[in-house]
């Protein structure tokens, strides 16, 4: 199972989570490094984690206060052979392509190049996008179903809260319009130490298509949870305050 750490972004800072409320969250007190520098930090997480793939979560974006477009695009440029899945509370199709292009501008722009349209095919001296669509703020389906056919990767994240789907609108309440990857993201275990939802795990990949990679999130305090959830039969899980209070790290995740 693979560990991929996470990084918030509210006011400039990479903050920590607590439960999924976000007006609680604070800018992280790491031990992995000092400060909560976005680019800083970002290197931090993926050196302890062994990582080559980053989710940030633009909660600026998500909260609709203004995503961090340049925070973003030197996260990009600096990061190359990188994959950030980004999720930055995308209504829909065009809202995301907008934002990447905007991304695409400021890394163009901030490079001294002629700014060009996103494409996700371009050579990666850049850190490569994956679109993160949440159910709490997506409003058509369709939205993944168009990124796949512009070549992206889309990933769809099933936002939970005390046992429910949180959702911006009605959705199908079936699996069939769900991409080749799905988040179990269960909003408050995020930050909270209580160990990884299983269950909600085994829930979706119970009705998950059998071609469809299920990710979990939050929760995860240490060694042994990691266990639990790669057993659980998850492709991958989010963490974040386990890597940054050094419950656990790469040498750790590798022998698990």
């Amino acid at each position: 199972m693979q560990v991929i750490p996470v990084l918030d972004l509210l006011d400039g800072h990479v903050v920590r989570a607590v439960r999924g409320e976000r007006t609680a969250y604070r800018p992280i007190r790491s031990l992995l490094a000092a400060g909560s520098e976005p680019l800083h930090i970002a290197r931090a997480l993926l050196a302890a984690s062994g990582a080559r793939t980053l989710y940030i979560a633009d909660l600026g974006a998500i909260l609709q206060q203004g995503a961090h477009v340049e925070t973003l695009a030197a996260l990009r440029a600096a990061l190359p052979g990188t994959v950030i899945w980004l999720d930055a509370g995308y209504a829909d199709y065009t809202a995301m392509h907008a934002l990447f292009e905007r991304i695409e501008a400021a890394c163009k722009r901030n490079s001294s190049s002629q700014p060009t349209p996103y494409d996700p095919h371009a050579p990666h001296d850049l850190a490569s996008l994956v679109p993160v669509f949440g159910t709490e703020s997506l409003r058509d389906i369709d939205a993944l179903r168009t990124a796949e056919a512009a070549g992206l990767s889309p990933i769809l994240s099933l936002d939970h809260r005390a046992g429910q789907l949180v959702t911006a609108t009605a959705f199908e309440r079936t699996s069939a319009w769900w991409p080749r990857s799905v988040i179990a993201m269960t909003l408050d275990q995020v930050g909270s130490y209580d160990g990884p939802d299983l269950a909600t795990i085994e829930r979706i990949r119970a009705t998950a298509p059998a071609h469809t990679a299920v990710i979990g999130a939050g929760g995860i305090r240490h060694r042994d949870d990691v266990a639990a959830a790669a057993r659980s039969g998850a492709s991958a899980w989010l963490v974040a305050s386990a890597l940054h209070d050094r419950q656990i790290g790469a040498p750790l995740i590798e022998s698990t």
